[in-house]
């Protein structure tokens, strides 16, 4: 069945699932990163001080703005932030299935590519509506990779030239945070493959692209540039340098990365509950990863980037993530740190484009061998993202529940104990004074019957 308009309903449906959901697992009481935020931006969240600070460039300016609304508006409700996130992980999908339309991709792959972008092995970033802003940067990145995308085709629009020039600026510097590496490494990596294809098949320097990649480095390096300003927060356990760590235990960080590329097949709680010891997570993460392989071997195979990018870059931005993870979270020393919930937003553009590849690719595979390779490939990520998903459903009231007793305790917390209040509500478990710091921020709530308070 060839796509067609009724494929735009399925990015709606995801959507409302996706709204249902929230609705099904959480109550409306702040927690976890919320602590953070409330005691460094609240009340007075139109205070410049706050705003103009020396490493601003690393704290995404659009949330002073969505602070802003939230408080004067929505009395700082964690919803207006959940439903933002949803939202914008609607339009990631809405752009996914447009160019699947464009390029007449068969309907059953923009299904499987939708339980995929709406899969609950994010429960985590839809639940926790702080993180609202990185569904929004990953729009962002794939608007720009499809405007990239259709230049390279040769269907140039007025204006994209200009766009591919200022993206970078707003995209890095407004919406990407953190996430502002992997997303300049791709666009690097794309300027140069262009570069080199135009070279060797037509003699020339493509300047424009030159441009292009020179106007997405400047961003990242005052992104650094301003990061470097920031107070250094200590991060994990570890004790000593990554290269000592690494030669001392190099099965730890084997066993990191492909269990990190195991969490898109089956989310890291749903996997604890059906498997034990390592095996399982080692077979699905080396499934995964030898999709990628298979994946970037039919690009080179038929030359699938020389028509469309777009899925390689989702490809190279999946591998560079789940790269960056391990780097910057070893130090925590737990080889399952990459598999958390948290990080599944970073990792699913990879197998986005392993999907898109395979989708592309299929009519010009011959051999029944890899038509069989294909479609175990996609039957097991596809059933292990249903898995997670059902569970995660059966999870919400229970999720709901916990919330309950946290907002009974924010209610009462001034008759318990820092303990109690560090626990329940998440926030800097291994730090004394992570109870006092719920406590001050419960206590600004309270005063303007914000939140969980208001009236």
């Amino acid at each position: 069945m060839k796509a067609g308009k009724w494929c735009y309903v399925l990015p709606v449906m995801g959507v409302v699932f996706g709204l249902w959901y929230v609705q099904a697992a959480f109550v409306d009481v702040v927690y976890s990163d919320y602590i953070r935020l409330v005691n460094s931006y609240l009340p007075d969240v139109w205070n410049p001080d706050k705003f103009f600070v020396g490493d601003i460039l690393t704290r995404i300016p659009l949330n002073y703005g969505a602070r802003i609304i939230n408080t004067s508006f929505f009395d700082y409700r964690v919803r207006f932030d959940q439903i933002l996130g949803i939202l914008f992980l609607g339009i990631s999908a809405a752009e996914i299935t447009v160019y699947c339309i464009k390029k007449e991709i068969r309907g059953y792959w923009i299904c499987v590519l939708m339980v995929l972008m709406f899969s609950l092995n994010k429960w985590e970033m839809m639940i926790n509506g702080s993180g609202w802003i990185h569904f929004l940067a990953f729009a962002g990145f794939y608007w720009h990779y499809l405007i990239l995308d259709r230049v390279w085709e040769g269907r140039e629009r007025k204006g994209d030239h200009v766009l591919l020039l200022v993206l970078p600026w707003a995209v890095t510097l407004g919406t990407a945070g953190p996430y502002c590496g992997s997303y300049t490494a791709v666009l690097l990596l794309a300027c140069g493959l262009r570069i080199i294809l135009v070279r060797r098949e037509e003699g020339r320097w493509e300047r424009r692209y030159f441009i292009y990649g020179i106007s997405a480095l400047i961003p990242l390096f005052l992104y650094m540039w301003s990061s470097s300003l920031a107070e250094p927060e200590k991060l994990g356990v570890a004790q000593v340098p990554l290269l000592t760590q690494l030669f001392d235990t190099p099965g730890f960080f084997v066993r990191f990365l492909i269990k990190s590329f195991s969490s898109m097949a089956v989310g890291v709680e749903s996997a604890q509950a059906a498997f034990a010891g390592n095996g399982p997570y080692l077979v699905l993460g080396i499934l995964v990863m030898a999709g990628y392989a298979f994946a970037l071997w039919l690009q080179w195979r038929h030359r699938l980037y020389k028509k469309t990018v777009f899925p390689l870059m989702l490809i190279c931005a999946g591998g560079i993530n789940h790269l960056l993870v391990m780097l910057s979270r070893w130090v925590f020393l737990r080889e399952d740190y990459g598999m958390s919930s948290r990080y599944a937003l970073q990792f699913q553009a990879g197998l986005l484009g392993v999907v898109l590849t395979f989708a592309l690719a299929g009519g010009m595979i011959r051999g029944i061998f890899v038509k069989a390779l294909m479609t175990v490939m996609v039957t097991a990520v596809l059933a292990g993202n249903l898995y997670t998903t059902a569970e995660e459903m059966r999870k919400a009231p229970l999720r709901k529940e916990l919330c309950q007793r946290r907002a009974e305790i924010a209610l009462d917390f001034e008759n318990r104990t820092d303990e109690e209040l560090r626990a329940s509500f998440e926030y800097h478990m291994s730090r004394p004074e992570g109870g006092q710091e719920v406590r001050a921020a419960l206590e600004i709530l309270k005063k303007q019957q914000w939140n969980i308070f208001r009236q």
